[in-house]
């Protein structure tokens, strides 16, 4: 029984050893319009629905519930903006969106000046009911994508910080630590950080289902039969309109496609670093993670701070840029967003979690109502619904030039981005020179 798997590895011997050969390439990083859209179009989305839940649930110490519905006032909101990540002041958060927001100022009594109390419109309850309904049916698929992300871990077990980080994209209900956790002792235990943080907690895991250990790609691989642990399985390619491979680049990848695939929940350690077969494995794991991510997309930042947790090497972002037919990197909403290309076709999702449909759902209630229908031929204009809302508002004028100005930012920042993206291959090559002369030394 033990020589089959022995044979396995030391079939894999001989092509984990060869050096690296994409030393001497650039990949030129082009925009693709569709998946910047889908980055986009959730803008504000996080703060929105952070407040949103801050009203309607019912652990949230400060809503008061009334006859005409659960409400808090303008003073505990302010209160809770850092908490809550508003953008910008909450008032001014508010009024952008009168189909979700409703704002109410009580007559003054007493010559006090009244406090404005904001309530949910009647759609954002019923949206936030079906969200409620939606989580709780999609605990079990919560609980196992969760644990494959421990068991890809290195020391399967990751900081509470890290998950908490992950939440939004994981699928996770806001109170996941005392709702899901503790109906699942057999898979997930919290403890102590081994950081060396005072209070530090870290969630471990206590089964390994072997049943889970079976990645998206070899998923999609067994569905047509013939497929062995060890062999090849090319990635999906798709490339934004207009780009293009150099011959040598094509050449490489066209190689590097044909090396044995190895799981991401398969132990690596044996593969030399800066190899190409080592880069596949990385490539696998980020594959793998974006896949257990119901959006299939995450900023750049959390994958690299998982990372430090499961193995993946240093230079993150120079794998990302190799394989644009993979990955794809955002700059939209002043930050890299990477996103799985072969989930999405243009902006929309190609299968879609229930959850992600709530999302679009909250995404357009947002927007509802901001725009009016006009005569043909002319131009949409803000609705006076939003135009009062955002003229209204005490010194709004000076904030409104301050919005320009940020826009303005953003474009400037567009193109900054945009020139560091495709500038980050040739800083990658002189690193990857750099490293070669030393070891020559």
């Amino acid at each position: 029984m033990l020589l089959r798997p022995l044979r396995r590895f030391l079939g894999r011997l001989p092509l984990a050893q060869p050096h690296r050969t994409f030393v001497d390439a650039r990949v030129t990083w082009v925009r693709d319009r569709g998946l910047d859209h889908a980055v986009e179009k959730e803008k504000y989305l996080q703060p929105f629905h952070a407040l949103k839940d801050f009203l309607l649930l019912p652990s949230s110490a400060s809503s008061s519930p009334s006859s005409s519905g659960p409400s808090l006032t303008l003073t505990s909101i302010s209160a809770h903006a850092a908490q809550l990540h508003l953008p910008f002041r909450p008032i001014r958060f508010i009024r952008l969106f009168p189909s979700a927001l409703i704002e109410e100022s009580p007559p003054p009594s007493s010559g006090v000046p009244p406090h404005p109390v904001i309530r949910p419109t009647d759609e954002l309850v019923r949206l936030h009911e079906d969200e409620q309904r939606a989580l709780e049916a999609a605990r079990p698929d919560s609980a196992d994508r969760l644990l494959r992300l421990l068991m890809i871990a290195r020391r399967r077990r990751l900081p509470l910080t890290l998950i908490d980080r992950l939440r939004w994209d994981l699928g996770l209900p806001r109170d996941y630590a005392r709702s899901i956790l503790p109906d699942y002792p057999d898979y997930f235990q919290i403890v102590p950080s081994t950081s060396g943080v005072p209070g530090a907690l870290d969630l471990e895991l206590v089964l390994y289902r072997k049943d889970l250990a079976v990645s998206a790609m070899e998923r999609y691989a067994m569905k047509f039969g013939g497929y062995k642990k060890g062999m090849s399985l090319p990635f999906p390619l798709h490339f934004s309109r207009g780009f293009d491979l150099q011959k040598k680049v094509r050449n490489w990848l066209d190689e590097w496609q044909k090396l044995p695939y190895i799981s991401p929940y398969e132990d690596a350690s044996h593969l030399k670093p800066k190899s190409d077969l080592a880069e596949k494995w990385t490539v696998a794991v980020l594959h793998e993670v974006l896949n257990l991510l119901v959006p299939k997309k995450t900023e750049k930042e959390n994958l690299i701070l998982l990372g430090e947790h499961i193995g993946l090497p240093p230079g993150l972002t120079k794998v990302i840029t190799h394989h644009p037919g993979i990955f794809y990197v955002s700059n939209k909403l002043r930050t890299h967003t990477v996103v799985l290309r072969e989930a999405y076709r243009r902006d929309l999702l190609v299968e879609k979690h229930p959850l992600m449909g709530l999302r679009y759902q909250y995404s357009h209630l947002m927007h509802k109502g901001k725009e009016t229908v006009v005569e043909k031929g002319k131009k949409p204009r803000r609705a006076a619904a939003d135009d009062s809302a955002l003229t209204d508002i005490a010194g709004e004028d000076e904030e409104g030039e301050e919005d320009n100005e940020e826009d303005d930012e953003e474009d400037e920042e567009d193109v900054m981005e945009e020139e560091e993206l495709s500038t980050i291959e040739s800083e990658d090559l002189e690193s990857d020179d750099e490293d070669a002369n030393q070891s020559a030394r």
